[in-house]
C-alpha cells in the first residue's frame, strides 16, 4: 500500500494537483476507488484508482466515456491519465446523483427519468464504437445462471443439478429477440450512476457514471435498468410512462420491444440476484442482501410474460422466494 500511495502522489504531482486536499468518495462493487482532489482554490477533481493487480483495466473506461462525450453527452472529462498504473484524473461532476436528489425532491422524480429516457434515445441513435463486444444470447444466459451458482446454493444449501438446462431455456428466450445488438449499452444505468447537472441543457444534463462494461446489445436494455432499479423504487406508472415515451421517440414496435424488455429485464434481474448473493458470501458485503426483494419483484413480474414461460417454470422450481429466513441465512452464510 505504501507504494501504490507513493504512485498516486507522483501521478497527482505530474497532472498539477501536489497541493490537492484527498478525500474518499464513495465506491461500488469493484476493486476501483475513487478521491475526490480539492485543490487550494476550490478547484476538484476525481482520481480513479483501478489497480492491475486486482484485475481492473482502465483502457475500457477511457474508449466509452470518450465516445460518449463526443455525442454531446456528460461523460467526466479524462484530465490525466496513467494506464499502466490503472490511474485516471478525471473531471468532477459533483455529487447530485438522481437517488440522493430524489430522497430530497420526490417530485423531481417524472422530469429526471424523462432526461435519462431522453439520453438513451439520443444515444441509440448512434451506432456503437468500434471494437466493442457483443452481449450475445449465450453470455446472457451464462450470467443469469449466476442465481442458481450463487443464490440457491446460499438460500437452500444444495446446488442445482439443472444448470445446463436452465442456460439452454435461457439462451433460447433471448435469441429469439430482435436488434440484440445494435446499441451501445452502459450495463449500470441506474439513479446511483446518473448525476444531474443544473448548469447544462439538454440530455446534457445527466451526469454519466460507470459504463465501462459498456457492450453492443438490445435497446430495451439500459432502459430496463434504470426502471427496474435495484436500489429505488419505480412506480409503475412511471415505468410504463417511461417505456411508452421512448418506444414513441425510437419508432420500435411496441409487443417486440415490450417482450425484450421483459426477457431483457429477467436475464439481468437473475444476474443481479446472483451477485448480490456472491457479494455477501464471498465478499463478505453482507448489506447487499438487502436489497435482494426489490430484485426478486422485479423478476417476478418479468416472468409474468408469456415469452418467459419456460424460464419461469425452472426459476419457480429451482430458486425459493427470499423470505426474511433465507435473508438471514444468507447473511449468516456472510464472507463462510
Amino acid at each position: 500500500m505504501a507504494d501504490r500511495s507513493a504512485e498516486i502522489a507522483d501521478f497527482v504531482a505530474t497532472a498539477g494537483w501536489a497541493e490537492a486536499d484527498m478525500r474518499p468518495l464513495a465506491g461500488d462493487a469493484s476493486n476501483r476507488r475513487y478521491l475526490r482532489l480539492t485543490a487550494p482554490d476550490g478547484a476538484r477533481a476525481v482520481l480513479m484508482d483501478a489497480p492491475g493487480d486486482r484485475g481492473e483495466d482502465v483502457r475500457p473506461f477511457m474508449h466509452i466515456a470518450r465516445h460518449l462525450s463526443g455525442l454531446g453527452l456528460s461523460a467526466p472529462a479524462i484530465l490525466a491519465e496513467n494506464v499502466q498504473s490503472g490511474l485516471l484524473l478525471l473531471e468532477d461532476l459533483g455529487d447530485a446523483l438522481f437517488a440522493r436528489l430524489l430522497e430530497q425532491a420526490p417530485e423531481m422524480e417524472r422530469p429526471l427519468y424523462e432526461a435519462a429516457t431522453d439520453l438513451l434515445v439520443a444515444l441509440h441513435r448512434h451506432a456503437p464504437p468500434a471494437g466493442l463486444a457483443s452481449y450475445t444470447p449465450a453470455h446472457m444466459a451464462d450470467l443469469a445462471c449466476l442465481a442458481l451458482d450463487w443464490y440457491r446454493p446460499g438460500a437452500t444449501g444444495t446446488k442445482s443439478t439443472i444448470r445446463d438446462r436452465f442456460y439452454a431455456e435461457t439462451e433460447t428466450v433471448l435469441g429469439a429477440l430482435e436488434n440484440l445488438d445494435t446499441v451501445l449499452i452502459q450495463r449500470d444505468y441506474h439513479a446511483e450512476n446518473l448525476l444531474w447537472l443544473t448548469k447544462r441543457v439538454g440530455i446534457a444534463r445527466v451526469g454519466l457514471l460507470d459504463f465501462q462494461d459498456a457492450m453492443r446489445g438490445h435497446p430495451a436494455y439500459d432502459l430496463v435498468s434504470v426502471l427496474q432499479d435495484a436500489r429505488r423504487d419505480v412506480t409503475p406508472a412511471l415505468a410504463k410512462a417511461m417505456t411508452a415515451r421512448y418506444i414513441t421517440e425510437t419508432g420500435h414496435d411496441a409487443e417486440s420491444f415490450t417482450t425484450a424488455y421483459a426477457c431483457l429485464g429477467a436475464q439481468r434481474n437473475l444476474r443481479i440476484l446472483g451477485v448480490f448473493a456472491r457479494l455477501c458470501l464471498r465478499d463478505g458485503k453482507a448489506h447487499y442482501v438487502d436489497l435482494i426483494p426489490r430484485v426478486w419483484a422485479h423478476l417476478a413480474q418479468d416472468l409474468r410474460h408469456p415469452a418467459l414461460a419456460p424460464v419461469a417454470a425452472l426459476v419457480a422450481s429451482e430458486l425459493p422466494v427470499p423470505t426474511p429466513e433465507i435473508l438471514a441465512r444468507l447473511k449468516s452464510r456472510c464472507a463462510a
